[in-house]
């Protein structure tokens, strides 16, 4: 969560860093999870950044999202970024109910759910 707005965790990739990588690291950030098992690369789109308000957009900055999937047994979210305060579990319908821009929920339903 960042404001009143609902996503996957994601952000920037460091200087030298791989892109698995920096899911891994900003998944850490976002939920407090360490301890992750990669399954594979689902895909990528673009969209612009989104706003701290639900649905708004943050035009200053066009992101390319790629997204991972991975597995945990580890339960407990514990999220360590004071921009993203909040993390909870949901089901894929949650999720889709939840998330926030509309590109994301496209997204998730046309490619995360079906690779699950």
């Amino acid at each position: 969560q960042h404001g009143r707005s609902w996503s996957l965790p994601k952000g920037h990739v460091e200087d030298g860093e791989k892109e698995i990588d920096a899911a891994v690291r900003e998944i850490g950030e976002e939920t407090g999870i360490s301890n992750l098992t990669f399954v594979r690369e689902i895909g990528s789109y673009e969209r612009f950044r989104s706003g701290k308000n639900a649905g708004e957009e943050d035009r200053s900055e066009w992101k390319k999202i790629r997204i991972f999937l991975f597995t945990t047994e580890q339960a407990r979210l514990t999220p360590r970024d004071p921009d993203n305060p909040v993390a909870v579990w949901a089901t894929p319908e949650e999720a889709v109910e939840m998330l926030t821009n509309p590109k994301d929920k496209e997204f998730f339903m046309k490619k995360v759910i079906p690779a699950l």
